[in-house]
C-alpha cells in the first residue's frame, strides 16, 4: 500500500505552490492543462485523499471568520477580537471566537470545532501549553490544506503563515529606558518562563536596555513564572527579600498585583518603586496609582489580522506567500512611573 499524501507533499515533489496542487485537483481553469495533467496523474499514482473537511471548507463560502484565543481574563485579547470583529463585520462577515484557556487539548479540540466547513479561515493566538509543548501537528494539518490562517502576538516560526505582532523586545526596551532615565538603577523584570514568545521577546528588550546603558544584568531581580497566572507566594518572596526601585512586569495583572504587594509594605508608588506594565487595558486606567503602560494597540492587531485574512480568502494566488506585520508599541505613561 502507498503511503498516505497530502497536498503539500504533492506540492514538494512537483516543485510547485500548494495552491496550485489545490487548483490542479479541482481542475481549475487557472492552471495549466500540462501542470494539471502532472499532479492530477501524480496525485492518482499515489493515491491521494482528499480531507473532506478541508475541502468544504475551502469549497463553500461561509462568511465566517474563527478565533482562538488563549484566554479571555487579559484586557489585550478582549480587544483584539473588537478590532476583528470591526474590521470582518464591515466586509460581512461573522466572527466565531473559541477561547483555549491556555491548555493544548482545548486548543485542539477548538480547531476540530470550527473546522468542520463552518469558517471561511483562522485567526489564532497559540495557547501556552501549546508553547510549552511545541506540538503544532493540528495547525500543519489546517494550513496543509491550504486552509487560511493568520497568527497574531503568541506566534511561532514553525507554522508558515501570515502573522501579526508587537514589537515586543522595543516595548520592553522604551520601558526600561524610561525608569533609567528617571534616575532607576535596580530594575526588576517580572515575567514568565522563556517558552513564551512574547515573555521571551520582552526579557531581551529589558537586557538589551539595561546593557545601552552601561547596568550590568543581575539575574536575581527577575522574577519568572510558570504561567501568565498569579503565583502569590512566588511574588511575596522575590519583594520581601529584594531591594528594587522599579519594576517591569509582562502583563498588566502582575503589575498590578505587585503594587498592592509594595503599598501594604509602606513603599510609595513612583517614589520609592516605579511600575510598568504592558497591556494598557481597564486595570491600568484606573488603578491606584493610575500603572504606566506599554500600549500593544489589540484593536489595530485585529483590524489587521481580519484583513490578512479576509484577503487570503477573497483573493486566491498561485503562489503562498507570507508576511508578518510588526506594530509599534506605545509607552503610555501614567502615575506609577515619575
Amino acid at each position: 500500500m502507498k503511503p498516505k499524501i497530502t497536498l503539500k507533499d504533492i506540492a514538494r515533489e512537483l516543485e510547485v505552490s500548494i495552491s496550485t496542487v489545490s487548483k490542479a485537483l479541482k481542475n481549475s481553469e487557472e492552471i495549466s492543462r500540462d501542470t494539471k495533467d502532472k499532479i492530477q496523474a501524480f496525485a492518482k499514482l499515489y493515491n491521494y485523499k482528499p480531507n473532506n473537511i478541508a475541502v468544504s471548507l475551502k469549497n463553500r463560502r461561509t462568511k465566517n471568520i474563527g478565533v482562538i484565543i488563549p484566554d479571555i481574563v487579559h484586557h489585550f485579547f478582549t480587544t483584539v477580537i473588537s478590532g476583528i470583529e470591526k474590521y470582518a463585520n464591515a466586509k460581512g462577515y461573522n466572527v466565531l471566537v473559541c477561547v483555549s484557556n491556555e491548555s493544548f487539548d482545548r486548543e485542539v479540540i477548538n480547531m476540530e470545532l470550527l473546522a468542520n466547513g463552518s469558517i471561511d479561515g483562522f485567526i489564532m493566538s497559540l495557547s501556552s501549553e501549546t508553547q510549552l509543548k511545541k506540538d503544532y501537528n493540528h495547525i500543519k494539518e489546517v494550513t496543509q490544506q491550504g486552509i487560511p490562517l493568520v497568527m497574531f502576538d503568541r506566534v511561532t516560526p514553525e507554522i508558515a503563515c501570515d502573522k501579526v505582532v508587537i514589537d515586543d523586545e522595543q516595548g520592553a526596551f522604551l520601558a526600561v529606558k524610561k525608569f533609567i532615565e528617571s534616575g532607576k538603577k535596580r530594575i526588576a523584570l517580572v515575567t514568565t518562563d522563556d517558552y513564551l514568545s512574547v515573555s521571551k521577546a520582552r526579557a531581551m528588550g529589558y537586557e538589551k536596555a539595561l546593557k545601552s546603558h552601561g547596568i550590568s544584568l543581575d539575574p536575581s531581580l527577575i522574577l519568572k513564572l510558570p504561567s501568565m497566572e498569579v503565583e502569590e507566594e512566588a511574588f511575596e518572596a522575590f519583594f520581601s527579600d529584594k531591594k528594587v526601585d522599579a519594576v517591569l512586569c509582562v502583563n498588566e495583572i502582575f503589575a498590578i498585583h505587585a503594587m498592592r504587594l509594595v503599598q501594604l509594605k509602606g513603599k510609595r508608588i513612583p517614589e520609592d518603586i516605579s511600575f510598568i506594565g504592558f497591556t494598557d487595558g481597564l486595570l491600568s486606567k484606573y488603578a491606584m496609582p493610575s500603572l504606566t503602560s506599554i500600549a500593544q494597540h489589540g484593536e489595530i492587531m485585529g483590524e489587521e489580522a481580519a484583513k490578512m485574512l479576509i484577503e487570503k480568502v477573497e483573493i486566491e494566488t498561485e503562489e503562498e506567500q507570507f508576511s508578518t506585520t510588526v506594530l509599534q508599541p506605545t509607552l503610555m505613561e501614567r502615575e506609577s512611573t515619575k
